[in-house]
């Protein structure tokens, strides 16, 4: 493949504001199918042929060289940040029609241009070593998605979110050019590959936190997570599914790509990254049993996905500290391949909440209510989304977790004692995550889709176009692909494990492969057994007459839909069981006994995250003495030329102290 090829995309974007508007979108559709084949292409012949070398391509002007690299880890990355993206290009075709009255030509194609750019970002720190290229391709990935979220900018906590999100960015960068910098320092390279030699002479715990530290704020580790929340739920639902399904792994390929370099403390590593990720995920699906706003809901069960991805991931690096083999490939390949299941079925969610609120025009589950009867195939896709990320089968997030629930199996029978009670306590939270989980979403779709509609907003509306449909189809097609055919996509997982971690995949292959085989055939059967129940139902009821009506009232026909349950009393007993981990406000005002005829009164409940209250503290102190700071502002020259020349003077002394 030649090397303009690679650099064309980059420049065709630019032209996305020449286009007409007409055809403006179909522009950017063919730009994207464009970037999707020559990147897709050389990773489906990398993953193909793990047995070749790496795909490497490199291109630049004179002295200035890029050189991209992919090998399987990052082919595997990649296939999955282009399905995804593409997906999303589709949906947001119907997505922004309602926009089109209130947004200019020129936003559009700031939008679009933007969407091309997070791509082309994220494909470039896929492909990319080197420290410097990686680092530019990084900063332009947070400035675009930056100014995806900010599509609404009118709106004031829009602003406030994005702003938030670009500031913590920028934290996570400065970590990565720290960890960068002391690499070079000791080896004289700023790139990946140098990290090699780096490990080999030094120790690693220390340099691999700071790049942890540095990644995880992307990914959404906890505490690092107090962007996510609030950034999702303020963007676009097509690029909230485009953030939350592949751009947040992009921290988590940072973490495994420094980890095949690792060669000491492994074990070590393995147990921070378990720990972090068993809090991650039992505080994320925690937060999201309580949350109102649905968009917001699905934010923090990111949260709870990335922890379970970090559980896969450091029971493969306590395989690799332990020797242990088939713990390194059922804990890699868990976390590896549950990337992309989160991928598919967190998007495919984010779409399905985008067509409610393009329908509802609220984010809020408590005015929703009975959206299934006008919105079926919506109702559907959501409901399907919702199986598979609770873990349930025949649906591909079982997969994964299945393979994760076995490593920690296979690490208790092996381990030490110290091992064994480590990886209980992790399996305990792997358990309560998948229960909570389940919790989670029949309320979600329970309040959101059955019973009555609770407001107006959830009356006149109507199932969403095809153009939005599509794309959720697709998504759908492959979350049962991978359920039914585990071992067409576990294949090349364990051949990345393999090649990255230089461990023969063939004992663990075969136990994986028997395993999985059963899993198959077990899923195959329950399909034929619904079926055939469905079936038998039809055909007895295929001569009778069937008669619908309102639900049995239990003899009081005169209820409103205001007796029906709602989220928060549906969460309302786990809220209290889990109060010293979860905080609410509430608002409410109390009737005094000499009130004979109250006022109208409301209660609103409002969860709070403690981490993010900490950051806002933290914010508000700065803020605080950054105003004070102002006040030497006066734009008196003469105040000027005195910190000019106190400054001058701090710098003698310190000269003088032989400190500088």
């Amino acid at each position: 493949m030649e090397a303009y090829l690679f650099i064309a995309p980059v420049l065709l974007t630019f032209v996305i504001f020449l286009i007409p508007s007409r055809i403006r979108y179909f522009y950017v559709l063919s730009l994207t199918l464009f970037t999707v084949a020559i990147t897709s292409i050389p990773a489906f012949q990398v993953l193909l042929h793990p047995d070749d070398p790496a795909y490497i391509l490199v291109t630049g002007f004179k002295s200035f060289t890029l050189t991209f690299t992919i090998d399987n880890l990052s082919a595997f990355f990649l296939l999955v940040t282009n399905f995804t993206f593409l997906t999303g290009l589709l949906y947001s075709n119907g997505y922004l029609k309602s926009y089109r009255d209130t947004k200019s030509p020129v936003q559009f194609s700031l939008h679009y241009f933007n969407y091309n750019w997070l791509h082309l970002s994220m494909l470039a720190v896929l492909m990319l070593r080197d420290g410097i290229p990686f680092l530019i391709s990084w900063e332009l990935m947070a400035v675009s998605s930056f100014l995806l979220i900010l599509f609404e900018a009118e709106k004031r906590t829009t602003l406030k979110t994005a702003v938030n999100y670009l500031v913590q960015m920028h934290v996570g960068l400065v970590l990565l050019v720290i960890a960068f910098l002391l690499c070079e320092a000791k080896t004289g390279s700023m790139s990946f590959d140098a990290l090699q030699f780096y490990f080999k002479n030094h120790a690693n715990i220390g340099l691999f936190l700071l790049f942890f530290a540095g990644f995880a704020i992307k990914a959404g580790f906890i505490p690092f997570h107090t962007w996510l929340p609030d950034a999702h739920p303020a963007a676009p639902s097509h690029i909230s599914g485009v953030m939350s399904g592949v751009m947040i792994k992009t921290g988590i390929y940072g973490i495994v790509r420094v980890l095949t370099h690792v060669q000491s403390d492994m074990y070590v590593i393995g147990l921070i990254i378990l720990v972090i990720s068993a809090i991650s995920g039992l505080i994320g699906v925690m937060m999201a049993i309580v949350q109102h706003d649905l968009k917001k809901l699905l934010a923090y069960h990111s949260i709870e996905n990335i922890g379970i991805i970090g559980l896969g991931i450091g029971l493969g690096m306590m395989g690799l500290g332990s020797n242990n083999p088939f713990l390194t490939f059922l804990g890699f390949s868990g976390g590896l391949l549950h990337i992309l299941n989160h991928s598919l079925f967190k998007s495919l969610l984010f779409f399905s909440a985008g067509s409610v609120y393009k329908a509802c025009h609220t984010r809020n589950i408590e005015e929703l209510g009975g959206v299934i009867h006008k919105m079926p195939r919506t109702a559907a896709l959501f409901l399907i989304g919702s199986i598979a990320i609770c873990g349930l089968p025949p649906l591909n997030g079982f997969i994964s977790e299945v393979l994760i629930y076995l490593g920690f199996f296979r690490g208790l029978m092996d381990g030490s004692i110290y091992q064994s009670i480590a990886l209980l306590l992790a399996l305990i939270s792997l358990v309560l995550i998948g229960g909570l989980a389940i919790f989670c979403f029949t309320k979600a779709f329970s309040v959101v889709f059955l019973g009555e509609p609770r407001t107006e907003k959830s009356k006149n509306i109507s199932e969403t176009d095809l153009s939005m449909l599509f794309p959720q189809y697709l998504i759908s097609i492959m979350i049962l692909l991978i359920g039914f055919f585990p071992l067409l996509f576990i294949q090349p997982v364990m051949g990345i494990i393999s090649q990255q971690f230089h461990i023969n995949q063939a004992p663990a292959m075969v136990s994986i492969t028997q395993i999985l085989t059963k899993i198959s055939l077990m899923g195959g059967l329950l399909v034929i057994v619904i079926s055939a129940i469905f079936l038998l139902r039809n055909l007895l009821t295929k001569k009778r007459i069937v008669k619908t009506g309102p639900t049995w009232g239990c003899g009081y026909t005169a209820g409103t839909c205001k007796q029906q349950y709602t989220g928060t009393s549906y969460a309302d007993n786990f809220a209290v069981l889990a109060a010293p981990i979860l905080h609410t406000r509430k608002e409410y005002r109390e009737i005094h006994p000499e009130e004979l005829f109250p006022s109208k009164r409301s209660f609103r409940t409002h969860p709070f995250d403690v981490f993010h209250s900490g950051l806002n503290k933290v914010l508000d102190f700065s803020m605080l003495v950054l105003k004070k700071l102002a006040r030497l502002q006066t734009g008196n020259i003469q105040h000027y030329i005195l910190y000019a020349f106190i400054f001058m003077l701090i710098i003698f002394f310190l000269l003088y102290l032989k400190i500088l």
